[in-house]
Formats: structure tokens, C-alpha cells, sequence
């Protein structure tokens, strides 16, 4: 039995920044922005593949850490783990005392 393709979903390309591990995402104008808004989105293969060899070039030029496309829902990351990556830890970590 062959599986059906699954549809193309769009797309953004994210990496860890270099210098700080903060998560990135490749917008529109080539720079990397922590925020997923700003990200360019690819909506077919074609756009996918070129963006990220973009990111990949990014990578071997030492300014991200392992580029990685994800899938995105109306620009917001679709997968809880990526939603998590982008808005931070999911609990609250005890500060010194006021």
C-alpha cells in the first residue's frame, strides 16, 4: 500500500542565533528576528527549498545554528513543541525572594 503524499503546508525557516542560542526566524529581508511574524513564509516546494538553503547558507557563514523549516498556521508555528520554542518555557520558575 503507497501512502498519499501529504500536502504542502507553509513554511518559515528557524535556528538557534549564534552568539546568544536565542530562537531565530529568517524574515523577509535576509536577517534573522526572534519573532515568528516577521518570519518569510514559503507556500509552495520551490519557495521551501530556496529558503532554506538561505538558512543554510547563514549556518556555514556562522551566524545561525541549525536551520530547520517548520510548519506555520496563519504565521504562528503550528506544532505545540514550535509554539513552545517561540514563546518560551510553559511554567514558572521560582525567583529570589522580594
Amino acid at each position: 500500500m503507497v501512502k498519499a503524499a501529504k500536502p504542502f503546508r507553509p513554511v518559515v525557516a528557524t535556528a538557534n542565533d549564534l552568539r546568544s542560542g536565542a530562537v531565530v526566524y529568517r524574515d523577509r529581508d535576509g536577517k534573522w528576528s526572534k519573532h515568528a511574524s516577521l518570519a518569510e513564509i514559503a507556500n509552495t516546494q520551490d519557495a521551501a527549498d530556496r529558503l532554506l538553503a538561505l538558512a543554510r547558507a547563514d549556518h556555514d557563514a556562522n551566524i545561525v545554528v541549525e536551520p530547520v523549516l517548520i510548519e506555520v498556521d496563519g504565521g504562528k508555528p503550528a506544532t505545540l513543541r514550535e509554539r513552545i520554542r517561540d514563546t518560551g518555557p510553559t511554567i514558572v520558575l521560582p525567583g529570589p525572594p522580594v
